[in-house]
């Protein structure tokens, strides 16, 4: 039978957003009541609030919106591996951590560093990736890279070393998943961005269905 993995963030009030971002908000802004059948409600948050898909222009000025990015990457196979063993907090992923735990080819690859997510606090030390393992993956056919911490690279770099070499490899970008209870293996997933014209992230509902 298969199993579907909601590897998403709740996006609720209070979620742990990145230091100086707009936290998220829900307010009313109708109520059912006479004269008005509906509730309706405004949505106040980063375009990087929880799970999300990063595109080109959140690193690049000249960089393609939400609304131009292509889709093909965020739906189809995808491997999911766990290095939250062997990652240290503050560390780097580097090609020996990725030997040998993929297949020669591999189109979408995510990977475990949280041993348990940090869905009530911000931890500033999340691993990271470094941009050699980034082209290990690119050399390998991956065409989305996806992890449970909030960026690619560490949270002071001011250079993003490795979005930008998975800018120059043509890869796709998802941060902030959930990963803790989902068995390593190969799965389908699908985790499309919303077509926000002008936005350079957005938040993604994303999942894992498992292949039987």
């Amino acid at each position: 039978m298969t199993r579907i993995y909601d590897i998403s963030q709740t996006i609720r009030p209070g979620i742990p957003v990145w230091p100086g971002d707009r936290s998220f908000a829900l307010n009313r802004t109708w109520n059912i009541e006479p004269g008005c059948p509906v509730n309706v409600s405004e949505l106040v948050m980063s375009t990087h609030t929880g799970s999300h898909a990063d595109s080109r222009l959140h690193f690049d000025e000249q960089g393609v919106d939400c609304a131009a990015t292509p889709l093909d990457a965020y739906i189809g196979p995808a491997t999911l591996i766990d290095l939250s063993a062997e990652v240290p907090s503050g560390g780097l992923v580097e090609p020996r951590h990725l030997e040998g735990k993929l297949p020669a080819r591999v189109e979408r690859v995510l990977i475990k560093l949280f041993d348990r997510f940090p869905h009530e606090g911000w931890d500033p030390k999340f691993p990271a990736m470094h941009p050699d393992s980034i082209q290990l993956l690119a050399d390998r056919g991956c065409k989305l890279i996806g992890l449970d911490v909030p960026s690619l690279d560490p949270q002071d770099s001011k250079t993003l070393d490795a979005h930008f070499k998975v800018d120059a490899t043509g890869m796709a970008i998802l941060e902030g998943l959930v990963l803790d209870n989902v068995p390593t293996g190969d799965y389908e997933l699908i985790a499309l961005p919303l077509k926000i014209e002008g936005a350079d992230g957005s938040p993604v509902r994303a999942v894992l269905r498992s292949i039987p």
